[in-house]
């Protein structure tokens, strides 16, 4: 135990638990009586507080948080030892003081800078919070590929948490500029006007993907008005324009605006700006490029999906199809009709199935019906257009193959003609009026695999209330049932198909999609596809363009 030297107290029997050399400790010290007056100081705490000489009283020598500290804890009477640590500011630092009581009422104030700490927390924490920000602000972002959307979810963040007011301008259309402009708490307005981006400092090199303008290079008197969102009270205090980095080329510009009795933008939130601005030009990229990709694959889509049919010259023509994946819309089986342009000659018919599945057979299958499509006037002859398209598609060497089965269909009087031919398919089924089944006798070999094609030509008739059934093997090798790997086979569509004799080629369609639907059930199986053709009931009247449906009467 070490008495202060020099003391006034030391008379007294002043004796404090601090150490001989705690006068040269680089840590400021000062001792102060139960009545607030300034007992001793060390150099630390004399460079800190110069008003602190001894026998002053701490209110006229320390701040008055310190002052305050100090009568608590002398009121307290505290048994020597540490008390309760307090903090404060003075000159710009924030101190720590800890102090300890003496026996005699005396109380020792130990003080340390604690700003820096304090600053390293605040960073952290601010750290912290804009990282959750910018996660969360990701996810909302990425939550809709759709284009319009992204755009006002980007608005509405950026007016919540980085300023007063956003706009958001997109990449000119033409001439026009897409705009998303918002203000905090309000709804987001989305407009498409003819803009000049050089009237906004730095607007246009932001639309151009170069690094933004300080902020405050920018006079916010000078905006023009659609640059400043409806909605926002006041003059504009603070601008802020940064780009929307996309992928390859940019998504944007942000404009980030501030009242006039608001903080102006710092260098750190401008910096911050930017990387929110990059979440938002990534997100408004991936939207677009969806959308491009959504759109090209649409009308790719409407090329590959097998068509509508109808009636066509008083015949019934219907159509099923399912994908080997309840995911995708397109695979390797196909139908296609082409009506005649007059009741006097074929309407042509073709089914056909592509080795493989998925999208890359869906290719094939276009290729194939656009092929088909341009020989259509050799129709006729259906072993000449299989030898046709056979060389062509062996001449683009394909690694694929595909079967086929052609139907030429015209109609006299009360019964339809049809002319049948196999490529390697199975052959046509035909369900009598008195629900009997019949195969025709028809038969050649695929297309695209060997040099030269054969085929050989049946003709069958229709009469009133009779199909032709083509379909592809995905209906008979479909693997379900009870045990779950059974074939549907032949013999179940046989009987499915005599079940339908007499009913219309929709209902024949749908009746086999469903059975086969529900053999499957939820497990593994190919395409499938079915096309019915159908001799009416009755007489038909067909409307005067030979295409649209018309009336039947008994």
């Amino acid at each position: 135990m070490t008495t202060f030297e020099g003391s006034s107290r030391a008379s007294r029997g002043l004796v404090l638990t601090v150490g001989a050399s705690w006068t040269q400790a680089p840590y400021p010290a000062l001792v102060a009586d139960r009545a607030g007056g300034v007992v001793e100081v060390n150099a630390a705490a004399a460079a800190l507080f110069p008003g602190a000489l001894r026998g002053t009283p701490l209110d006229d020598a320390v701040p008055a948080w310190l002052a305050d500290a100090h009568r608590r804890v002398a009121e307290d009477g505290a048994t020597e030892g540490p008390t309760d640590t307090v903090r404060g500011r003075h000159e710009g630092l924030t101190l720590e003081a800890h102090p300890t009581v003496g026996d005699n009422g005396d109380v020792v104030w130990w003080l340390v800078d604690d700003t820096d700490r304090l600053l390293a927390e605040t960073a952290l924490h601010d750290e912290r919070e804009r990282t959750t920000f910018l996660a969360e602000a990701s996810t909302r972002l990425l939550a809709s590929l759709n284009v319009d959307r992204c755009m006002e979810v980007a608005v509405r963040i950026a007016a919540e948490h980085l300023a007063d007011a956003a706009l958001l301008v997109a990449p000119a259309a033409g001439k026009r500029h897409p705009i998303a402009a918002g203000v905090r708490g309000g709804s987001v307005v989305r407009t498409t006007g003819r803009i000049d981006p050089s009237a906004v400092p730095g607007l246009s090199e932001a639309l151009q993907g170069f690094p933004p303008v300080p902020s405050r290079w920018i006079d916010p008197a000078a905006l023009p008005d659609w640059a400043v969102p409806d909605g926002l009270d006041g003059p504009v205090g603070s601008v802020v324009v940064t780009p929307l980095p996309g992928h390859g080329v940019p998504a944007g510009a942000l404009i980030l605006l501030r009242r006039g009795e608001n903080a102006a933008f710092d260098a750190s939130e401008e910096v911050f700006a930017r990387v929110f601005a990059a979440r938002a030009g990534v997100a408004l990229s991936a939207a677009r490029l969806y959308a491009e990709q959504a759109s090209i694959t649409a009308t790719l889509m409407m090329e590959l999906l097998p068509p509508e049919l109808r009636h066509v010259h008083g015949v019934e023509f219907a159509g099923g199809y399912r994908a080997s994946r309840d995911t995708e819309r397109v695979g390797g089986d196909f139908y296609d009709v082409h009506p005649s342009d007059s009741p006097d000659r074929e309407t042509f018919a073709v089914l056909g199935d592509v080795c493989g599945k998925g999208l890359e057979a869906a290719v094939l299958t276009g290729k194939i019906r656009n092929t088909l499509q341009a020989l259509l006037p050799l129709a006729d002859d259906h072993e000449n257009l299989l030898r046709l398209l056979n060389g062509a598609l062996i001449s683009n060497r394909h690694a694929r193959y595909a079967t086929l089965v052609l139907a030429s269909v015209r109609r006299e009087g009360r019964t339809t003609h049809l002319r049948l031919t196999s490529a390697g398919h199975p052959r046509p089924l035909i369900v009598r009026h008195t629900g009997q089944v019949e195969e025709v006798d028809t038969s050649g070999t695929l297309i695209g695999a060997l040099p030269e094609v054969n085929a050989r030509t049946a003709q069958v008739d229709l009469t009133p209330g009779e199909t032709c059934l083509l379909y592809t093997d995905g209906i008979t090798e479909a693997r379900g049932g009870p045990l779950g790997d059974v074939l549907f086979g032949e013999e179940r569509l046989w009987a499915a198909l005599a079940e339908c004799a007499g009913m219309p080629a929709e209902a024949v369609v749908e009746r086999l999609q469903m059975l086969a639907s529900e053999w499957v059930g939820g497990g593994p199986h190919d395409d499938m596809a079915v096309v019915a053709i159908t001799a009416p009931h009755g007489t038909h009247l067909t409307a005067v363009d030979g295409h649209t449906p018309g009336r039947y009467t008994a």
